[in-house]
């Protein structure tokens, strides 16, 4: 686990849905990448480099749809309430970016992440993130076109002085693999395959670093999550997908050569996690 950052979830066993929210130290430079065809996201759009925010307060990832967007506002009062924001003279105003995955045939359609749940989240966040499988965002989760269950699973790496950690929110059209392509979770799609509800396949992922990077670096690492991501959901960044990874950098190690490789490998590591979880 990265010093500093913090986990907290929201879950509705009922429901089948819920939410996680990550808080890191202040400081800490953020970007990401959102691929596929069907993004469910807030706050992107400024993630990118050239834009003037480069500090992120909060990650939110959520069940939900569109809809489980809104737990964002509560994200956002929670840290409001404690001072956290940008400055803009007469205010101090959260940077929480979020992305959703579709959940709403699984459980309860009805039952979905508000302002409230985000804001338990934080409530609940510490730093111990050793709770995975079916909860938060991942407890409505499922993979492949047999749709067997997928959920939230984390990876560490530490090389060179330097440590990556990636959180994973599987609920992907494709299947999960292994390093040698071989199924660990739902079956490979056939190429003409197309899902019942387009849109309701997703992969979310923070990826959280203590070493040094610019916000274009925090790009960077994202574009090298992503490809981690590829190798362990296949097929992935489809027409189906809203495949969206964000990117953390608290600045408090020099950052190896290769930590974008580093990077990948967390991401894939996490997302087989979430199947071995469930």
């Amino acid at each position: 686990m990265i010093a500093g950052l913090r986990v907290g979830h929201w879950t509705d066993p009922v429901g089948l849905t819920g939410c996680t929210v990550v808080l890191p130290p202040p400081g800490t430079i953020g970007s990401g990448e959102v691929r596929g065809g069907a993004p469910g996201t807030r706050e992107t759009d400024l993630l990118q480099p050239g834009r003037l925010v480069e500090e992120v307060h909060g990650v939110l990832l959520t069940g939900g749809s569109a809809f489980g967007l809104a737990a964002a506002d509560g994200v956002m009062r929670w840290l409001e309430e404690r001072g956290v924001g940008f400055d803009v003279g007469v205010a101090r105003v959260p940077i929480v970016p979020a992305a959703v995955v579709f959940d709403l045939r699984v459980g309860d359609p009805t039952a979905r992440p508000g302002p409230a749940q985000g804001y338990a989240a934080c409530q609940a966040a510490s730093d111990d993130a050793s709770a995975l499988g079916g909860i938060g965002a991942g407890v409505g989760c499922t993979i492949g076109v047999d749709r067997v269950p997928g959920g939230l699973g984390a990876a560490e790496i530490s090389a060179g002085g330097a440590t990556v950690w990636a959180l994973a929110v599987v609920n992907a059209f494709g299947a999960v693999v292994d390093e040698d392509g071989r199924p660990l979770a739902g079956e490979v799609p056939p190429p003409d395959a197309v899902p019942a509800w387009p849109g309701a396949n997703t992969v979310l992922g923070v990826v959280a670093t203590d070493a040094v990077l610019s916000k274009q670096g925090c790009r960077d690492l994202a574009t090298a999550a992503h490809d981690g991501l590829a190798r362990a959901v296949r097929p992935a960044h489809t027409m189906w997908d809203g495949d969206t990874v964000f990117t953390l950098a608290t600045g408090q190690a020099e950052a190896p050569p290769d930590v974008e490789r580093m990077a990948g490998d967390a991401m894939a590591g996490a997302i087989r996690r979430a199947v071995a979880e469930r």
